[in-house]
């Protein structure tokens, strides 16, 4: 008889933001395939009698082919198994849960889809940014930095005339290419954003600027969440310099060319 396997969203990283049931799968499972984004925390709670398996993808690094975690799922749950297929964030957001669902339902293997809280609003509740916002923000646009050449990019200036805060996974490593990208598709360049690297963690850090800055911010910790919008006049910062914050980077305000990065981390906020 075939076991079963969950797809199961660890979250962006604090153990305390794992769902109950995840928590529970976790500990009975048979086997766990965990990718390279869920935290040491997390891993933890897997009991040291469980198969452990480190199937992760991470640029510029060797990594796990896709087909290769569609086998082990497959013919770990044909010996009769549980398995845990661990990812961050959620399943659904960007964790290629539609190509393994494909696989497994092609290979007969029962499975179940266990949601986690996914890293854009993690990012901005850590940053308090309100991702939509009453006569300001009434809409969400989800989206990977990864831009696939052949797929162009909406109109992303009607979008935000439209009131839709725009929240980018994985920017990428290239900001010239990023800033380059998004304003080829009509955002434009003085448009507030916000990077949030690491969410939720001890090493979270939080950088507000302008599109057209964000080259000049230089490198910032993977993973990281780019929010884009009228919103993130909003993003946590000191009270003092709340007001100007709201000032520069509101588009009715901000002329281009104004402003550098404003950097608002765990650090910072214990000096």
């Amino acid at each position: 008889m075939n076991g079963k396997v969950y797809l199961v969203g660890a979250g962006p990283g604090d153990p305390e933001l794992l769902t109950l049931k995840a928590l529970r799968l976790i500990r009975q499972a048979d086997v766990v395939l965990h990718d390279d984004l869920v935290s040491p925390q997390i891993l933890t709670f897997v009991p040291r009698t469980v198969q452990f398996h480190d199937v992760g993808k991470r640029a510029g690094r060797t990594s796990t082919r896709q087909e290769a975690i569609h086998f082990l799922m497959i013919e770990l749950a044909r010996q009769g198994l549980n398995v845990v297929r661990l990812k961050g964030g959620d399943p659904l957001v960007f964790g290629r849960a539609g190509e393994e669902m494909q696989a497994l339902r092609q290979a007969g293997i029962e499975f179940e889809i266990v949601p986690g809280v996914t890293a854009a609003f993690t990012a901005a509740a850590t940053a308090e940014i309100p991702l939509t916002l009453r006569k300001t923000a009434s809409s969400l646009l989800i989206m990977t930095g990864q831009f696939a050449d052949e797929r162009p990019l909406p109109d992303l200036q009607s979008i935000v005339k439209s009131g839709t805060t725009i929240a980018v996974y994985m920017p990428g490593r290239d900001p010239h290419e990023t800033v380059e990208k998004l304003a080829g598709a009509g955002l434009p360049r003085h448009a507030a954003c916000a990077i949030v690297s690491n969410a939720s963690t001890p090493a979270q850090q939080t950088i507000v600027t302008t599109l057209e800055d964000l080259p000049r911010v230089g490198s910032y910790p993977k993973p990281a969440i780019l929010i884009l919008g009228d919103v993130v006049r909003l993003a946590k910062i000191d009270a003092f310099d709340f007001k100007d914050l709201a000032a520069e980077f509101s588009p009715a305000f901000v002329e281009p060319g104004e402003g550098a990065g404003r950097s608002v981390g765990k650090e910072a906020a214990r000096d």
